[in-house]
């Protein structure tokens, strides 16, 4: 591969300079991206065409820079993939019109699913991508977290507090584990699938880890979680919890080569947790995009100067905002590329 920083950042190999990549770096800031959103009708349109979810996967590399490219998709394919279709409802987000809140709901969803039938679309476009890479930089692959599927298998729509989903732990935590339990299965057949047609790395979101206090996450997520990674033992695997400091001590303990850190954590302090034994991947507050040329810079030479492992790959602390100006993010990685480490 002709750049593979960021495959050796994440299995702590020597680097010379950090890697760089960004979430939801395949679309959102791009005018390119937009142009071929706009000639199709819906979100999912996009994301079930193979040749275009190739297109718009590799523009961030040809036109950003960024050191890794990440497959267009959307982790709400899982659930569709078990039987729970989804909508993208323009300017509100996801919307399912069944919900699982019952041993009857959940009785209704498929079990034993083909995943190369159900999801095949993503495999397409995952050959496609690597192809079309051609060894440039490395594919990650991604999944959301048991956890983050519940909250939108149960409460049917994006939420501040999912509180459906939380009141299921309380009334029917048997229920939730069996849920849990089912989208963990899934979850494991599509990243090796994933895995299968090309990724080289593969990325767990758990974007709505935050929302539970300590002993449920550590109940309804922790476990989950340790269940995928030690399933996955072909590709390094970065684990992504947003919000779930308090329980950071243990999600490094997980068998994954990278720990993904959003930009309210501290990064000396999660150093000191880890050692050399993890990569910590983030965790630039994606609000300084909004900043000037010059700011961008300083903050980000700020960020580089505060490291003290080779083991960093460098991202922003969650997904890139959509009104982001391009040149901005063009600006950060500039930074970062410059960058020499001693």
């Amino acid at each position: 591969m002709k750049n593979d920083l960021l495959l050796k950042a994440a299995r702590g190999e020597n680097i010379n300079r950090y890697p760089v990549w960004l979430m939801r770096q395949a679309g959102r800031i791009l005018p390119e991206y937009r142009a071929v959103r706009n000639s199709l009708d819906g979100f999912k349109s996009l994301v079930k065409n193979p040749d275009l979810c190739c297109e718009v996967t590799i523009q961030p590399v040809d036109i950003l820079d960024v050191d890794a490219a990440i497959i267009f998709s959307d982790i709400l394919v899982v659930p569709e993939a078990m039987g729970l279709n989804y909508e993208m409802i323009e300017k509100k987000g996801p919307w399912f019109e069944k919900t699982i809140r019952s041993e009857f709901d959940f009785k209704k969803l498929d079990s034993n699913i083909d995943i190369n039938d159900r999801l095949g679309y993503v495999f397409e476009a995952i050959k496609k991508t690597k192809k079309e890479l051609n060894q440039r930089v490395p594919l990650i692959g991604f999944a959301g977290a048991p956890w983050t599927i519940f909250c939108y298998m149960v409460d049917g729509q994006g939420s501040k507090t999912f509180s459906e989903s939380r009141k299921l732990l309380y009334q029917n935590p048997i229920l939730a584990h069996d849920l849990l339990n089912e989208i963990t299965n899934t979850t494991i057949q599509y990243l090796k699938g994933q895995i299968h047609n090309g990724v080289d790395i593969v990325q767990i979101f758990d974007s709505w880890a935050g929302i539970l206090p300590k002993n449920q996450y550590e109940e309804f997520s922790m476990p989950y979680l340790e269940k995928i990674c030690n399933a996955i033992n072909e590709v390094p695997k970065t684990i992504f919890c947003k919000g779930a400091f308090s329980s950071i001590k243990n999600i490094c303990l997980l068998n994954c080569e990278t720990v993904g850190l959003d930009w309210t954590m501290n990064i000396p302090v999660v150093r000191t947790i880890v050692g050399e034994k993890k990569t910590l991947q983030g965790n630039l507050d994606p609000c300084l995009l909004y900043a000037s040329s010059k700011n961008i810079e300083k903050e980000t030479q700020k960020l580089l100067d505060s490291l003290s492992s080779k083991r960093h790959i460098l991202n922003l602390g969650h997904g890139v905002y959509p009104d982001t100006n391009p040149e901005n993010v063009k600006t950060f990685i500039k930074t970062i590329k410059n960058y020499e480490i001693n």
